[in-house]
């Protein structure tokens, strides 16, 4: 007689998923926690083989399976590197929400992710810690300031969190905080296409000038560009971390809010919202009320710079002279597979030369929360990954994510010393371009 299995019956991870796993181990090189710590189970065919357990009965899903899936950044490295094409990204998506319902978490652990989830999908909320940000912002070069926050680093995991927290807080601008895109952009000249904006929670309050430059560009090539006013948070945030029942529930919202305009396509320009969204018919396949909307919503979800790669330019391009890296967000590159069009686009503009940083597939560290849930790992991806990039010698490093961004900026920054390199995201290199103006590198 067999042993139940650990996991519940609500969407296990599928033995037929499991046994693709041939542990061939080409996995390895391109897995960041496997590079940063050399231990099998944090690798991705160790996590299959502890899943694999579970499902079989033999372990709990407390211990091993939660240490080592907590640890894992959801990278999807794996996915791209695999030569038997195995899903590790599903098997992840179908583990996390069973550790989340299952594994009670300590309370300092529960509670701090709790003020994650209770803050970043709320753009109000955003917009009033952006406000005490600007606060805090002029106080930080204080002395006294600088020692609290040496002394708050070392009091223990929590107060660790709370710190990396605050290395992270980018520049806040209250103007870009609290402003907001018109609802139509009309296309400049003939219209070519009819695009809708999603602005995002984190990327519209502390990125709001990525959106603007997002929407200059789409109406510059001929797309009219439409802005729904009462859209909300898309739930990927909640979605990768297992959070299934509040991903669903954004998921539906996001969907009754698009569904009904009257577009070609639905555009992000943040590779985890975009990578959340062309999930939606997959994480609604089970409700029969939503799993044909979801379908349809996902099929029209494009990344910014796919539309803008299948469009022949037409916007005059102006001459943008730097050597510029351009860093693979992970839930664009691995988990989208949008690799190619970002440095395509990038291309189009005169004068700008792409270079290529080692270990281009190895995370950043920012993965979603992991830099805050998980500080010390992300610190040393985050200090790899910057080494890599000052190593290529760059003018301007360009990504797509905004997790990223200010991942990169706080270890670059760590890293500098006097040489100060400029973070953007590329479609702003790219409405730099068409308007003849500098980049505004931050």
């Amino acid at each position: 007689m067999s042993t139940p299995s650990a996991f519940d019956p609500h969407r296990p991870p599928s033995r037929e998923l499991l046994d693709d796993c041939v542990h061939c181990g080409f996995c390895l090189p391109t897995c960041p926690t496997y590079q940063l710590w050399g231990e099998e189970m944090d690798s991705p065919r160790g996590r299959i083989y502890l899943m694999s357990l579970a499902e079989q009965g033999e372990i709990g899903l407390d211990g091993a399976l939660h240490e080592h899936i907590d640890a894992c950044l959801g990278c999807m490295a794996c996915v791209s590197s695999c030569p038997s094409g195995v899903r590790y990204d599903r098997l992840l998506e179908a583990v996390r929400p069973q550790l989340e319902r299952n594994v009670p978490r300590s309370r300092s652990d529960r509670l701090f992710r709790n003020v994650i989830f209770a803050l970043f999908p709320h753009r109000r909320r955003l917009q009033v810690a952006a406000a005490i940000g600007v606060v805090y912002q002029k106080l930080r070069g204080l002395p006294a300031m600088a020692r609290l926050t040496e002394r708050v680093a070392g009091m223990g995991a929590t107060f660790a969190r709370l710190a990396a927290l605050e290395a992270l807080l980018p520049p806040v601008r209250l103007r870009d905080a609290f402003a907001a895109l018109p609802e139509r952009i009309p296309a400049a000249g003939t219209a070519r296409r009819r695009v809708a904006l999603l602005t995002g929670c984190v990327q519209d309050v502390f990125f709001h000038q990525v959106n603007v430059a997002t929407a200059r560009v789409l109406a510059a090539e001929g797309c009219e560009v439409l802005v729904p006013r009462h859209q909300h948070c898309c739930g990927a945030l909640e979605l990768h971390s297992g959070r299934e029942l509040s991903a669903i529930a954004r998921a539906q919202r996001t969907i009754a809010t698009f569904e009904k305009l009257p577009v070609d396509a639905i555009i992000t320009n943040v590779a985890g919202c975009g990578s959340s969204m062309k999930q939606y018919g997959e994480l609604l396949a089970d409700d029969p009320a939503w799993a044909t909307r979801a379908a349809a919503f996902s099929a029209t979800v494009r990344d910014v710079h796919e539309v803008l790669a299948e469009l022949e330019p037409v916007a005059p391009r102006h001459p943008v002279r730097a050597r510029v890296v351009y860093h693979d967000a992970c839930h664009l590159g691995h988990a989208q597979g949008v690799r190619a069009q970002p440095r395509a686009v990038l291309r189009t503009v005169p004068g700008l030369r792409l270079v290529e940083a080692a270990e281009t597939e190895l995370c950043c560290g920012s993965a979603g929360i992991y830099n805050l849930v998980a500080p010390d790992a992300a610190a040393e991806l985050g200090a790899r990954k910057a080494a890599n990039i000052r190593a290529a010698h760059p003018d301007l490093v360009v990504t797509a994510n905004p997790g990223c961004l200010l991942q990169l900026r706080r270890h670059l920054a760590a890293t500098s010393g006097d040489a100060f390199v400029p973070l953007m995201h590329p479609v702003q290199v790219l409405d730099a371009s068409i308007r003849g103006t500098a980049p505004a590198m931050d």
